[in-house]
């Protein structure tokens, strides 16, 4: 700041000594100039409304469901771990008022960020097995006998996760300039207030599989070989398991705290009334202080049968488990933009790239808490309308 005081004091020297070595003519052209420049601030708009939308890449990890009776799936089908995981990308909507008085360099602000997505999957894999054919002749005549699959290997995942997250701040900012960056022009608006943000996701998954069917072959007895059977072999039981498994959870973090933020935006061509680009820059840290809740509940069935002469199947072992936690924390919260603008008299129009991090936010955890961080990072493009002049 000192660097920025010099610095005009060093430019109201010069322009003093200009002065009083200059003609009236000079002068009067001074003034002059003086008188248009506060003519153009006083035709700023006090008030600018913004719309915008951002993709994003989703950070928001959770604890894949693997139950250790699954892990006898066979190695021809895929693991249900690739399926079972949460959306990678969704898309944000966004708002933001901003009222700037005349005459003043405070800028207060209120905006809202929402967004959700959802993935839902069914991937079923499973094998084909022939059926076991005996042929034979009697009587002169051919015959087949067969044995059709009473089941089959396979292994069939679905899964339903689906998150929302609603970020709100109120914030007071002053505009103090670029003059750090060696610049007149442009704005440097510092801000502190309050940020509010509510992050929930749901999960409901089910998994299936018969890892170890197969035919259990045996032979005729002797005293049927008259048959002049080809192939001797024949199908005596068809073992199988049934394994099932199912998960539903409920996740959620809701938070507020003091939030600052530094926003600039710095001309590089043309001006507000022809047509002017700027460069935009700003980061934004927040605490916020709330509670984070998870609901899980699984259960676990395994089941065997032989199929054929014991078609009713087994019950094996039957498990059911719940858990509910809840806990109180202070969630960091870190974030950024960069970014173009072009503006037109009193519209504006904006992309970019913009990245906000809340660093343990969520428990992905099943059977215990396991912390997880949230997070939102992507393009975005938004218009502005001023509004008052």
């Amino acid at each position: 700041m000192s660097e920025l005081i010099q610095k005009h004091d060093n430019r109201a020297t010069i322009r003093w000594k200009l002065l009083t070595g200059a003609s009236a003519l000079a002068l009067t052209a001074y003034v002059s100039s003086a008188s248009m420049a506060g003519a153009e601030d006083a035709g700023q708009p006090q008030i600018w409304i913004e719309l915008g939308g951002q993709l994003n890449r989703l950070e928001d990890g959770q604890e894949l469901f693997a139950p250790p009776l699954f892990d006898a799936r066979p190695s021809i089908f895929s693991s249900s771990d690739k399926f079972e995981k949460p959306p990678l990308f969704g898309f944000d909507e966004s708002g933001k008022i901003s009222f700037q008085p005349h005459d003043s360099d405070w800028v207060l602000s209120a905006s809202v960020r929402y967004g959700r997505s959802a993935s839902k999957r069914h991937v079923h894999q499973q094998s084909y097995p022939k059926r076991h054919d005996l042929y034979f002749t009697y009587g002169g005549q051919n015959f087949v006998s067969y044995w059709s699959p009473y089941a089959d290997r396979f292994a069939d995942t679905r899964s339903q996760n689906s998150e929302r997250h609603l970020i709100v701040d109120f914030q007071a900012g002053k505009d103090v300039g670029l003059g750090m960056f060696g610049s007149t022009e442009g704005t440097s608006v510092i801000s502190a207030g309050v940020r509010f943000a509510h992050f929930s996701s749901k999960s409901n998954i089910a998994i299936k599989s018969d890892p170890d069917w197969h035919f259990v072959y045996g032979y005729y007895p002797s005293y049927i070989t008259y048959f002049n059977a080809t192939n001797t072999k024949v199908v005596l039981s068809q073992p199988y398991h049934s394994n099932w498994a199912s998960l539903r959870a409920a996740r959620s973090f809701r938070g507020v705290g003091p939030s600052i933020s530094w926003n600039a935006s710095l001309p590089f061509a043309g001006n507000s009334q022809d047509g002017e680009l700027t460069f935009d820059w700003g980061l934004n840290a927040a605490a916020l202080f709330g509670r984070q809740m998870t609901k899980t509940s699984h259960q676990t069935t395994a089941r065997s049968g032989h199929g054929g002469f014991h078609p009713h199947p087994i019950t094996l072992y039957k498990t059911s488990t719940s858990h509910t936690r809840s806990r109180n924390l202070t969630v960091p919260n870190v974030g950024g933009f960069a970014g173009l603008s072009f503006r037109y008299t009193d519209v504006k129009f904006s992309v970019g790239y913009r990245a906000d991090f809340f660093f343990g936010a969520m428990d992905g955890g099943i059977d215990t808490r396991k912390t997880e961080n949230v997070g939102f990072n992507g393009p975005y493009a938004s218009i502005s309308i001023g509004l008052g002049d």
